[in-house]
């Protein structure tokens, strides 16, 4: 069965809040007609206002509200528009959510998740355009989602949900529109497994979230023009991270470049490359490299995006640099721009 990704999403949602009563959503515009890009659509109708209903504009205070929730007994998803504004809330998650399990010795649970959009808009600027992934995924307590595919969201945000702690769930707004095949019978598996989007030979491809769909384009131009393959692989979750999945891939490849989709200075590439360095050194034939962000805030005018984000043309010219290839002439290549993916804005 073929659905997209804004319906896998609702169909997970369902799903959990029919099976337990305790799950409630939330956030700024949950309830509004166009239901966060559709993903909530429909459930104020199913589930009613107390377990659906918008909050007021202060991140902090609502994150705290989930946070007593959840240790009463309740699963909150609480919803952002923007994950950028979560940074509102890094006290509640960083001090509270995040440690209370530990400091408890176990007695206490947080099973609250967070589900926030990310990516790139119409000339967003810097207050709409992180991702954060790396911020999350450095806390210790703190579980980190970003699911790709419509299988993905079906398995994975029912997972995150029945999680006893905090999980951060990343939504990349130009993959609502994305349809796929799910299983009508789908597993919910572990946080914590990844996948093989791609096999090859030549070099692997560690691409999270919508760098996964840069990464498929640039494979199929670089098979077209260099007849190499590259194997794609991608985490699913970021913490806790498949590390046999990705160490696997760079044994049989012996080359790596991480495709991220954040800054790359302390970040989850760097993690990456000090996994491979750390624990596939051997089977190394280059240095490891990466792309991500470029080292600014992100600028508003076009050509500016254009420069700041990385996608499949950057991807390729990495690869063609670390295997000593010529560049291929892509001027004949359609690539993906935000006047055919962001529909915007909520």
């Amino acid at each position: 069965m073929k659905i997209s990704y804004r319906e896998a999403i609702n169909q997970a949602l369902v799903l959990e809040m029919e099976r337990d009563p305790a799950v409630f959503i939330y956030g700024l515009d949950v309830t509004d007609h166009k239901g966060i890009f559709g993903s909530t659509r429909g459930l104020l109708e199913r589930f009613g206002p107390q377990r659906c209903f918008i909050t007021p504009l202060s991140e902090d205070a609502m994150s705290g509200m989930g946070l007593g929730a959840a240790i009463s007994g309740l699963r909150p998803v609480h919803v952002h528009q923007r994950v950028d504004f979560m940074l509102l809330c890094m006290n509640q998650i960083a001090n509270m959510l995040s440690s209370c399990h530990y400091i408890s010795g176990g007695r206490l649970k947080v099973p609250m998740v967070f589900r926030a959009i990310i990516g790139r808009g119409w000339g967003q600027s810097c207050q709409h355009s992180k991702s954060m992934h790396s911020t999350f995924s450095h806390i210790p307590g703190i579980k980190v989602v970003m699911p790709t595919t419509p299988q993905d969201a079906i398995e994975l945000l029912p997972a995150a949900i029945r999680d006893d702690n905090p999980v951060v769930v990343l939504e990349h707004r130009w993959l609502y529109d994305i349809v796929g095949d799910i299983s009508p019978a789908s597993e919910i598996n572990p946080l914590g497994k990844g996948r093989t989007v791609r096999a090859g030979r030549d070099l692997t491809i560690v691409a999270v979230s919508w760098m996964n769909v840069e990464a498929l384009k640039a494979a199929d131009i670089l098979a077209r023009h260099h007849g190499i393959e590259v194997e794609i692989i991608d985490p699913r979750t970021i913490q806790p991270l498949d590390e046999d999945l990705i160490l696997n891939s760079i044994n049989k490849t012996g080359r790596c470049l991480v495709a991220d989709y954040d800054w790359t200075f302390c970040g989850f590439s760097a993690e990456v490359c000090a996994l491979a360095m750390e624990k596939a050194f051997a089977a190394l034939k280059a240095p490891v490299a990466r792309i991500g962000f470029a080292p600014t805030p992100c600028p508003t005018t076009r050509p500016l995006e254009d420069a700041f984000y990385p996608g499949a043309r950057s991807i390729i010219r990495k690869i063609e640099e670390m295997l000593a290839l010529p560049a291929a002439d892509l001027s004949e290549e359609q690539f993906f721009s935000y006047e055919n993916k962001f529909k915007g804005p909520f």
